[in-house]
């Protein structure tokens, strides 16, 4: 779908214009947003606003690396989105000139959406160009972070806290499953940090570099989430590693339990199998006393091994 809307010098906004048939000079500034366009409408891309056949390209294969583009009389910005429920990766590109501004996405950009209809709803357009609705779209799509970046937050203090009494196995799944979300949104965030580092040290985006402060708060937003989600991770390896000491611990009392154990009954055993054997001169089967009595050094053994392990401290 191809949506258009033009402001003319007395800032009336005008939305029923063929994109095929409009001259796009006449106007003070423009916004078209190709929204899940068809292989017929791509092509206007290059038909109708003539723009460079890479840029075009990059439009077409998706999810290019966040990037700025400089071309004769527009520059190039791809941009990513993220889908709350997936954490997917949904790429935004702009086509930014002198008095215009093109956003093309292959999916129906809640941002760009946001934006559009709060565009229509004005009555003054005052301070309005393509540069404000460049930075709107960018605010927007950055502050959508934030609220899956405080959900990841509270599902890791969940696991921290574990008030369920989950299994250690569980916690681990959940933990490992956090640790990879992050690793995602990091991969989705820091590119377009750096993107925003190239634009503001840009000499050429003039529009910009006039509306400075407002793309710098996107900037301290994008190093902000950059923040979160390492330190984020760190706690989730923090986490990981009690876990993992935890578990260790606990096997190591395991086979403490088990030495002991092991320990107590070995003499008895090999007392036992010596007195088992079938030998016919073995003098302490004739005697009338050599069960009880061995039984007595069995007895004398087993609570002489309790108090030495307990001396030394492995009952705890």
């Amino acid at each position: 779908m191809i949506k258009i809307v033009a402001v003319t010098e007395d800032n009336r906004k005008l939305t029923d214009i063929d994109i095929t048939e409009v001259d796009f000079s006449a106007y003070k500034w423009w916004w078209i947003d190709f929204s899940e366009p068809t292989s017929e409408e791509i092509k206007q891309l290059d038909t109708a606003l003539h723009f460079h056949p890479l840029a075009i390209e990059d439009c077409i294969h998706s999810l290019q690396r966040p990037k700025l583009d400089y071309y004769d009389n527009f520059s190039f910005f791809v941009t990513h989105a993220i889908r709350p429920e997936s954490l997917e990766q949904r790429e935004i590109d702009f086509f930014l000139g002198s008095n215009y501004i093109v956003t093309f996405h292959h999916w129906n950009s809640g941002e760009v959406r946001q934006v559009w209809e709060r565009l229509l709803q004005q009555q003054d357009l005052t301070g309005w160009d393509e540069y404000r609705v460049f930075y709107e779209v960018l605010d927007k799509v950055v502050d959508n972070f934030f609220p899956i970046v405080y959900q990841l937050e509270d599902q890791i203090n969940e696991v921290e806290e574990n008030p369920e009494d989950k299994p250690m196995d569980v916690l681990l799944d959940q933990l490992f499953d956090l640790r990879h979300e992050l690793l995602r949104l990091r991969h989705t965030i820091n590119p377009i940090r750096d993107l925003f580092y190239r634009v503001l040290s840009s000499h050429r985006l003039e529009g910009i570099r006039e509306r400075r402060e407002y793309f710098a708060d996107i900037y301290d937003h994008l190093m902000k989430l950059s923040e979160m989600v390492a330190s984020n991770r760190e706690i989730t390896n923090d986490i990981r590693d009690n876990f993992i000491s935890i578990n260790s611990y606990q096997q190591n009392k395991v086979i403490q339990v088990l030495t002991v154990i092991t320990s107590i009954f070995a003499p008895l055993t090999f007392i036992a199998g010596i007195y088992g054997m079938n030998f016919v001169n073995m003098p302490e089967l004739e005697w009338h006393y050599g069960y009880y009595a061995s039984l007595i050094v069995m007895l004398i053994l087993t609570v002489g091994m309790i108090f030495w392990f307990k001396k030394k401290g492995w009952f705890g």
